[in-house]
């Protein structure tokens, strides 16, 4: 098992940087750029409000327009000769356009790797702050969300799940089934809207804050009462994130459950006369375990990646806000420290997910796998 986990960590490396070259690639094959953005690029250039000169000098500012080796120069000027048969100087062929994008950008990526292999994620396009310092902000709050959600979700609809399941059929369980299903089939965002308008204002109730994960001015609360202030923002968005995945896990541990009362060893326990709670859950329910770590793999990433919409909805400063925005804004090293921190964190959850496994079923041994 030890060959098996060092060659895994090993692999961890060069999955990683493979990952982060293919993601780096492909956000900036997505058309324009911070300084486009900003300067509303194209259209202020045509109408004459700024100068190439002044775009070009932006772009080198922000790193991202640098200069190529004389080498790779000469090489596309002789790709371009080579596959177009003429001189390249006179005509912008797609050829040279191509392999002069590919070099500015193996540049940059080469420059954000070295930067990354030295804890030094950039600064921000869209702010000029290091993207550290926004992380170190927005991570707290989406953990706080997500952990919240977590210790509901995991306590209530996991015993709920094998409650179902070992009443399979019945009139309860088809009644528990049918409830989790509409929850299932509820839109989130649509549930959020309703929320606000009901309980945060309106004509109605005005319960709970519209907006935000604290009060202004909050951080200046004693402990306990800056605590209740941070509760009473999150009392709607921790409702919106509970009730989808409170019925998908319930649903998926009610499933894994089903099967496995049906074994023979199961009705072997049975027939010795052992209490039911001590068939359900020592003979029952560890051997339904294998589907349910296959999903907490997903845990740690989900934990740092945030939600989206429910993060926009609330406007809550979360990961998941800061990654949104940094995608329209085109803040490149935002984006990329935040699809890095996201791919480490998948890889190390699939190696604890294997390690589970072990926990779980003894029978399973990665010895055979570290030997190869």
């Amino acid at each position: 098992m030890t060959t098996y986990l060092i060659k895994r960590l090993l692999a961890i490396i060069p999955t990683l940087l493979g990952i982060t070259l293919i993601t780096f690639f492909f956000i900036k094959l997505a058309p324009g750029n911070p300084v486009s953005l900003k300067m509303q690029g194209g259209e202020a250039l045509k109408a004459g409000q700024i100068t190439q000169e002044s775009m070009d000098r932006m772009l080198r500012l922000y790193g991202l327009k640098v200069d190529l080796p004389p080498a790779y120069e000469n090489f596309i000027s002789q790709a371009t000769i080579k596959i177009h048969g003429s001189d390249p100087k006179d005509k912008p062929f797609w050829t040279r356009k191509a392999l002069f994008w590919l070099g500015q950008n193996a540049i940059q990526y080469k420059t954000w790797i070295v930067g990354l292999a030295h804890g030094d994620f950039g600064i921000s396009f869209k702010d000029r702050r290091p993207v550290s310092v926004k992380i170190k902000e927005a991570l707290p709050i989406t953990l706080t969300l997500n952990l919240i959600e977590l210790l509901i979700v995991y306590f209530i609809s996991i015993p709920l799940g094998v409650f179902s399941a070992v009443r399979g059929e019945s009139l309860l369980d088809k009644i528990i089934m049918l409830f989790l299903f509409l929850l299932y089939s509820l839109p989130d965002f649509w549930i959020a809207v309703l929320l606000i308008m009901y309980f945060a204002g309106g004509d109605h109730f005005s319960w709970f804050p519209l907006s935000g994960f604290q009060s202004e001015g909050a951080e200046t609360y004693p402990f306990f009462m800056w605590l209740g202030n941070v509760a009473w923002h999150l009392v709607l968005p921790v409702t919106v994130m509970v009730y989808g995945s409170f019925a998908f896990l319930s649903r998926f541990a009610r499933s894994s459950m089903l099967e496995v009362i049906k074994q023979d060893y199961i009705r072997t326990a049975k027939a010795k006369g052992l209490p039911m709670r001590t068939v359900v859950w020592r003979h029952g329910f560890r051997n339904s375990l294998i589907p349910l770590l296959t999903l907490m793999g997903t845990l740690l990433p989900s934990l740092i990646g945030g939600s989206v919409i429910i993060e926009q909805i609330f406007s809550i400063p979360g990961m998941g806000k800061l990654a949104f925005e940094s995608a329209l804004a085109r803040d490149y090293p935002t984006v990329m420290a935040i699809a890095t921190i996201t791919c480490a964190l998948t890889l190390i959850s699939l190696l604890l997910g294997d390690l589970a496994y072990v926990w779980a079923d003894p029978r399973i041994t990665f010895e055979a796998r570290g030997e190869k």
